[in-house]
């Protein structure tokens, strides 16, 4: 028997000989990525299914805006698309993580990944048969998002099975970094290929990207709910108990605050094209706006790639914290400036900075959390994680038309920066955990 994709009595992966971790590094190979996870073929296949779906998924992302905005000429009707997404991915992302503390994860992402695949196929029959409607998209966007919503906590709880305890940090960092980089190639490579191939075909190609994934999928061993959950019911009441166990366990709390501080107070990409057509105006407005939307994702991406440090780190509360803070300070730092190329430095460290968060705010709700709760824990912070920069689109854009952008950017670094500050000092329980 493959004794690398079995699981412990606890859920994790066995360790297996001498941990790389724990020798002497010396060099670029202190710094370099940690592979270890991918020594293990359950991770590895499904971390290789992401490298597809990364990519596939900003297809689609770019081609439901721009045929919208084909449709009815309106940037309006772009944003409407977007909320609409909002309701259903909150709702199916908390339910989902109920059901994925209740019922074999492997099986949920079966369905889940081959529900997304047929709706980006019905984007592919509707925009290839000329349909022209908006209200079809809105709702296949809808549909979209609740299967998205079902699958993110699944997922993401499955990943304490497949690897030990000591590896969630390296695990975090090698998926959010394959995310990262599909949110600088997905656009660039949808951008270069709607002029040849045309729109529907984007959808295509993202639906056989996660055809892929549920390849992939089939391939995990099961993922069947521990003992203490194998007779719960994923209703309103398991989610009820969901936040329950939040509020008991203030390190789950208060990793969730930091981010919505992060997120709400300091995210500013509704001010992007402000900055594009007033501050940064005379390095040309197209090439400004490109390189703030690409800034903090190829950051995150370096700092994803130069993660090996992450794995020797203990003390992943107070990294969370210095992660916050110093994305606080880079978004201050942009908006302070009036050099495009000193902004997306300022930008590209804040992406650094939002990795670093990423990854240990993803491995405290994965080690802090026991089994049999992690789905639900996952999906509030699906749920964290989507909503936080869509409020912020609605603060920043309010404050920005009243204060002008960089007074409303600076202004929200600086915020960031004082009420970690204060979630710091007021309550330990963050600061002070370590595994």
């Amino acid at each position: 028997m493959d004794t690398s994709e079995s699981t412990t009595d606890n859920g994790a992966a066995p360790q297996e000989g001498p941990q790389p971790a724990q020798a002497e590094t010396r060099g670029w190979r202190r710094w370099a990525m940690d592979t270890r996870p991918l020594r293990r073929p359950a991770y590895r296949r499904l971390w290789s299914s992401t490298i597809v779906t990364a990519v596939g998924s900003q297809l689609t992302a770019v081609a439901v805006p721009k045929q919208i905005y084909d449709i009815t000429g309106s940037s309006a009707w772009v944003g409407y698309a977007s909320l609409a997404g909002l309701l259903p991915l909150a709702l199916f992302a908390l339910w989902g993580g109920a059901i994925a503390d209740s019922m074999d994860r492997r099986r949920l992402l079966l369905i889940t990944n081959s529900g997304l695949a047929v709706t980006s196929v019905l984007f592919w029959v509707q925009a290839a048969t000329g349909l022209r409607s908006v209200v079809v998209l809105m709702v296949l966007l809808a549909l979209q998002q609740a299967f998205f919503g079902l699958n993110s906590p699944a997922r993401n709880a499955s990943i304490a099975r497949l690897v030990p305890a000591d590896e969630l940090p390296a695990a975090n960092a090698l998926g959010s970094t394959v995310m990262q980089t599909g949110l600088v190639a997905g656009p660039l490579l949808a951008g270069a290929l709607i002029p040849v191939i045309g729109l529907s075909e984007l959808y295509l190609i993202d639906a056989v990207a996660l055809c892929v994934t549920v390849w992939a999928v089939v391939r995990l061993p099961a993922l069947p709910p521990q003992a203490a959950a194998a007779d719960s019911r994923a209703g309103w009441q398991a989610i009820a108990e969901g936040f329950r166990y939040i509020s008991l366990h203030k390190v789950l709390l208060l990793s969730f605050l930091a981010d919505i501080i992060a997120m709400v107070l300091g995210m500013p990409r509704a001010l992007f094209p402000q900055l594009a057509a007033q501050t940064f105006a005379p390095y040309g407005e197209g090439l400004a706006l490109g390189l703030l939307f690409a800034a903090i994702p190829i950051g995150a991406v370096l700092g994803g790639l130069l993660s090996g440090t992450f794995s020797r780190a203990r003390r992943h509360g107070l990294m969370v914290i210095a992660a916050v803070i110093g994305w606080g300070a880079a978004i201050t730092g942009l908006g302070l400036t009036t050099n495009l190329w000193v902004a997306v430095a300022f930008l590209a460290l804040a992406g650094v900075a939002d990795m670093v968060s990423m990854v240990f705010r993803g491995a405290i709700l994965l080690s802090a959390a026991t089994d049999e709760m992690r789905g639900r824990m996952q999906g509030v912070f699906t749920v964290v994680v989507a909503g936080g920069p869509r409020l912020a689109d609605a603060l920043h854009g309010t404050a920005g038309s009243v204060l002008g952008a960089r007074a409303a950017i600076a202004g929200g670094g600086l915020l960031v920066i004082a009420a970690t500050l204060v979630l710091a000092l007021a309550t330990p329980a963050l600061r002070t955990y370590r595994i």
